[in-house]
């Protein structure tokens, strides 16, 4: 049976005897948890932290992007760390200095094994993180559209040739030298990326419907968009996502799967 013919829930299932690859390292803490960095209140994890949730994962959600000096949980007690989208830019440190330390954190877990996510500004700084730069564009990519298999992985295993996904970004990164490119599209030659621990997705397989309604309910969000657009971004989602969702279960199903095994090793 091939995996697109079962359902999302027996999906799930499936990645979660997942086996990591990468081990984080043993320092026999007892109260491992994910760490997920948002950078405005409306880039929730949505499906994320569903799926963490299902192994009883416990996690802690920050937001950082402005403060010199965050106060974060011990990084020896993280079990996974997920950097999810925003606004800003990958580069607007002076702005938002809190990135710098973004930044430090996906290298030292990255260094140390532990598993990183990260969604579209997330997936910017995991980039940089690791040497690779960023490009501004000059129109914002809005709505669904295509995405290209490059290669297989189990940290992303599309199945078919492309997959509409929905897209909300302007800025682009090139892929770190040593990493995996795992999708593309016409306009952005990096949509998803692995390296090592660390997976960097450009577009937005963790929205619901009820993410994606107040998404188009935030000013920030539609800023520039005709109502013709936003009524057509709900359309599409009503279309693409039957196919959608079941990828977003097995990616985000086989990350919840690397942080448990994360987090039984500090835990032993």
């Amino acid at each position: 049976m091939m995996l697109k013919d079962i359902g999302p829930c027996a999906v799930r299932m499936w990645f979660v005897r997942v086996v990591s690859q990468g081990q984080c390292h043993d320092r026999g803490m007892t109260s491992p948890q994910v760490l997920i960095v948002q950078h405005v209140p409306w880039e929730k994890p949505g499906r994320i932290l569903d799926n963490l949730e299902d192994l009883d994962l416990p996690t802690e959600i920050v937001n950082i992007v402005d403060q010199k000096k965050p106060d974060l949980p011990s990084f020896d007690e993280l079990c996974g760390v997920v950097i999810m989208g925003g606004p800003m830019g990958a580069e607007d440190v002076d702005e938002h200095p809190g990135l710098k330390a973004e930044t430090k954190l996906v290298r030292a877990a990255i260094g140390t094994g532990k598993p990183v996510l990260g969604v579209c500004l997330g997936h910017q700084i995991i980039a940089k993180a690791m040497g690779a730069k960023l490009v501004s564009g000059k129109d914002r990519e809005v709505g669904f559209g295509p995405i290209l298999n490059v290669a297989k992985h189990d940290y992303f295993p599309m199945w078919g040739k492309q997959i509409d996904v929905l897209h909300w970004h302007q800025d682009a990164v090139s892929v770190p030298e040593g990493a995996q490119l795992l999708a593309r599209s016409k306009s952005t030659p990096n949509q998803a990326f692995r390296m090592a621990s660390a997976l960097g997705l450009q577009f937005h397989l963790e929205v619901t419907q009820i993410l994606l309604d107040e998404w188009l309910e935030e000013p920030a969000m539609i800023k520039g968009l005709k109502k013709s657009q936003i009524a057509k971004i709900r359309d599409d989602f009503a279309q693409y996502d039957p196919q959608v969702q079941p990828l977003a279960e097995q990616v985000f199903s086989a990350f919840a799967a690397r942080c448990n095994t994360c987090a039984q090793a500090l835990r032993a």
